[in-house]
């Protein structure tokens, strides 16, 4: 069973939060950073341009910045703390991320062409961002306070009082509508969409954008790896459980099946045995009908080779190809020669010498030859077939008679 399909029968996780706060709450710079400065790096000067611009001790700062690669330049945003009601910083703890609306759109490829102003409408504000370059990064960002129930006509003239605070803009985008974090966002990235406008962020690119303590968020940050790690070990085991359930009931099931099966084979046995028993029988009758045993043909073979000191006491045949043979010799050394010259035979398959003894001169031993079964066939090919006898006819009975008077 996969992880994927075992998620199936898990609660589903609670919905994601993401808190997204009003941009008139934070002042907001663009200020230079050391060219190829890496993203720590970049960090760090970071919090030094806070250190110097705000009036206010960054401790009692929430603040974030946003910069890419490339940039020689970053945007650093920070409120003061008690411009936050507790009420709106209870509600953070239990949020993956907390960010001025308007940095939601500023997602990596969403770079606008230089000179480019975008205007972002806010349920009580207007925010305008200038790209006065194409890093991605805006150079200057203003907003303007705006009241809930302002005209039309009044947040056009917002609208235009931001746009005039800006450089000479070739391209000037009216964003439909207010930022909106997605709760269908794939797990591990955040899409946000305002009008038609849809960006994305990883995990890893709000970190810095994130605007609570630090200090918390790096906390926060180890105990979301170490709930990661907790998490898929719990899978892992709930699928290791599965697969042991699984494997017990294949286990169970084998067993079951191998009961039976014995079962089968125990009420075919004597089938079995009765049909071995036949062929076994018919393959005798066979042999008995078909072949003959030739222990004058072994004899004659044996004798080819046989020293003359070497004298056979008792032969026997064991089944079609095997002569047994009990003899005795003076010279024990004839025995070996005697067997190395059977093993050279072309029709002897294997000699073998048993039970040698020697005794006052005299030496006896038991001679096992077995022939190949081709020794004897030309010799059984060239045997007439058997044929019935016929008795002889009685010869005819004389009678001498004589007759006195």
């Amino acid at each position: 069973m996969s992880l994927s399909s075992l998620k199936r029968f898990l609660p589903s996780p609670p919905p994601r939060q993401v808190v997204l706060v009003p941009d008139a709450l934070f002042f907001v710079r663009s200020v230079p950073v050391t060219e190829g400065a890496t993203a720590a790096e970049v960090a760090a000067q970071v919090e030094l341009a806070i250190e110097t611009l705000a009036p206010f001790p960054v401790g009692q700062l929430y603040y974030g910045h946003q910069w890419l690669a490339g940039a020689d330049h970053a945007l650093i945003y920070a409120a003061y703390r008690k411009r936050f009601t507790a009420d709106e910083v209870d509600a953070w703890p239990s949020a993956e991320v907390v960010l001025p609306s308007f940095v939601t759109l500023l997602a990596k490829g969403a770079a606008p062409k230089p000179a480019t102003a975008w205007v972002v409408p806010g349920a009580a504000s207007v925010t305008g961002l200038y790209f006065a370059d194409g890093s991605g990064v805006p150079t200057q960002v203003r907003v303007e306070p705006v009241a809930a129930e302002a005209t039309e006509a009044e947040r056009a003239a917002v609208r235009d009082g931001v746009l005039g605070a800006f450089p000479e803009m070739r391209h000037v985008i009216d964003v439909a509508g207010e930022p909106q974090f997605d709760p269908a966002s794939p797990q591990g990235e955040f899409v946000f969409k305002a009008g038609g406008m849809e960006m994305h962020f990883d995990a890893a690119d709000v970190a810095a954008l994130d605007v609570r303590d630090k200090d918390e968020l790096a906390a926060r940050r180890r105990a979301h790896a170490r709930d990661v790690i907790l998490w898929r070990t719990f899978l892992g085991a709930v699928a290791a459980i599965a697969l042991s359930a699984v494997l017990e009931l294949v286990l169970v099931g084998t067993s079951i099946w191998q009961k039976q099966r014995l079962a089968l084979e125990e009420r075919q046995k004597p089938v079995v045995e009765a049909v071995m028993t036949s062929q076994t029988l018919a393959t005798r009758i066979d042999e008995l009908s078909t072949k003959r045993l030739l222990p004058f043909e072994m004899m004659a073979l044996v004798n080819t080779v046989r020293p003359r000191t070497i004298q056979f006491m008792v032969t026997n045949t064991k089944g079609l190809y095997t002569l047994e043979i009990d003899a005795q010799t003076s010279s024990s050394g004839d025995i070996d020669v005697f067997r190395s010259a059977l093993n050279d035979l072309d029709t002897c398959e294997k000699a073998e010498v048993l039970d040698q003894r020697s005794r006052d001169g005299i030496s006896t031993f038991r001679m096992m030859v077995t022939f190949k079964p081709e020794a004897f066939k030309a010799v059984e090919e060239a045997a007439p077939a058997a044929e019935p006898v016929t008795p002889a006819p009685a010869a005819p009975v004389e009678t001498n008679t004589e007759v006195e008077t």
